[in-house]
């Protein structure tokens, strides 16, 4: 089976976890690439499919791609720096998951916490310096300084047990039906 590992990263942070799922793949039929508008939608079976969060969502080159799929296998990846809460990932993941056509397999995500661009928290000191939203600024401000550290080597180990386990997954899948 040939596994792609496709991923957008604006800050890196996604590339790092890509790299991870990648590491995560037992197979040899494994390939990773950048996500790019050229990239060809029929180069394998299953597809781990990698995005940095976009207000909840996945960017719009990954919604533009997953949409193009058909009759493939599909695992989510992202990275999120606005929090690092297992609701809000599974609200993000919902989101991107609804736009996978309904003739693919869905597999599962992961999702962790990633740092930021500095811009971001001066952005979020200028809120508390205005005085409006104090609580939401400061909330904001202690977010932005814990992703600081995101992904971390365990998030790291944590994306190549999900690849790992996914592949698992397919080839018991496989093994039941052969034969069939």
């Amino acid at each position: 089976m040939q596994y792609e590992v496709l991923f957008v990263s604006k800050t890196g942070n996604t590339e790092e976890v890509a790299k991870a799922v990648y590491r995560g793949i037992p197979s040899r039929q494994k390939d990773i690439q950048r996500l790019e508008r050229n990239t060809p939608v029929d180069i394998g079976e299953t597809y781990f499919i990698g995005f940095w969060t976009n207000r909840g969502s996945c960017s719009i080159e990954v919604l533009d791609y997953i949409a193009e799929l058909h009759g493939k296998n599909i695992a989510l990846f992202g990275t999120c720096g606005m929090g690092c809460e297992a609701e809000y990932y599974k609200i993000i993941e919902k989101q991107v998951k609804a736009l996978i056509p309904d003739d693919n397999v869905y597999l599962g995500a992961f999702l962790c916490q990633g740092k930021m661009p500095m811009h971001v928290r001066n952005k979020y000191e200028e809120l508390l310096k205005s005085g409006q939203n104090d609580d939401l600024a400061l909330h904001m401000i202690h977010n932005f300084d814990k992703a600081l550290l995101h992904p971390n080597q365990e998030d790291l180990l944590e994306a190549e047990r999900f690849a790992a386990s996914i592949v698992e997954k397919l080839e018991v899948c496989q093994c039941q039906n052969f034969g069939k």
